[in-house]
C-alpha cells in the first residue's frame, strides 16, 4: 500500500432527488453516497473541484480514502463515479466504507516495464500489446495495492504473461483465479506478437 493520503471532506445532505442532485451540481457540489462495514447508507456532498483534483491520480481509485463527514473521518474506497458524457463533470460517486478485518474486491491497475528491452521486441522486432490494463485483486485494506508491476523484460516473441504469472504483494489474491478451475480463467495480460516487418524477416531467414 502507498504512503500516499487522500482527504476528502463530506457533509451529509438530506434534500434528496433528481432536483436536489441539479442543485448541487450547479453550486459545484457532487451528491454522492457512503454505504457498507454494517452500517447504514448514507447521502453526501463533497466539492467537485477538490474531487476533481484527486482523480487526476491514479492511486485515487485504488486506494483507502479519508473521508470527513461532517468532521468525522471515515475510512472507505471508490466503488463507482458517474461522469457526465459530454463534459469534464462528476455527476454522483459512491464510497464503499472499509473494515479492517472484511476482505476487499476491487480494480487495481498494472503498470508493464521492461517492454523495450523484451527479446522478442528488441532482438526479433515484435510488439508488445496489452490484453487488460487492470485486474481485480481480493485483498484486507491494509494490503490494498496501489498498482501491480509486470515485468516484460524477459519476453520472447510469442510468448506471453498470464495471470497466474503476476508477483502479487503478500495477502493478495487474484479474483479471476478462485473461480474452480484455474486454467479456465488464467488469460494472457500481455504478449509479444509478431508485426510484419518481423514475419518478414522470420521469413527471409527461413530462405
Amino acid at each position: 500500500m502507498s504512503n500516499v493520503d487522500f482527504v476528502l471532506n463530506a457533509e451529509t445532505r438530506n434534500d434528496l432527488g433528481k432536483g436536489a442532485s441539479r442543485r448541487l451540481r450547479r453550486q459545484g457540489k457532487v451528491p454522492g453516497v457512503i454505504y457498507g462495514a454494517h452500517q447504514d447508507a448514507v447521502s453526501i456532498t463533497v466539492d467537485h473541484n477538490d474531487l476533481w483534483k484527486h482523480l487526476q491520480h491514479e492511486a485515487f481509485y485504488s486506494h483507502i480514502l479519508t473521508i470527513n463527514i461532517d468532521g468525522k473521518a471515515e475510512q472507505a474506497v471508490l466503488k463507482d463515479l458517474q461522469r457526465h458524457p459530454a463534459k469534464a463533470l462528476v455527476m454522483h460517486l459512491d464510497l464503499l466504507r472499509v473494515s479492517a478485518s472484511e476482505k476487499l474486491r476491487m480494480n487495481v491497475p498494472l503498470h508493464f516495464t521492461g517492454g523495450d528491452v523484451a527479446p522478442g521486441v528488441k532482438v526479433n522486432g515484435g510488439l508488445v500489446t496489452h490484453n487488460v490494463n487492470e485486474v481485480e485483486v481480493l485483498c484486507l485494506p491494509q494490503d490494498l495495492p496501489e498498482f501491480i508491476t509486470v515485468d516484460l523484460s524477459g519476453l520472447e516473441l510469442g510468448h506471453a504473461i498470464h495471470l497466474s504469472q503476476l508477483q502479487l504483494p503478500a495477502g493478495v489474491e487474484l479474483v479471476e483465479l478462485s473461480h474452480g478451475n484455474v486454467q479456465d480463467h488464467d488469460f494472457a495480460v500481455a504478449a509479444v506478437v509478431s508485426t510484419r516487418a518481423s514475419s518478414a524477416e522470420g521469413g527471409e531467414a527461413a530462405e
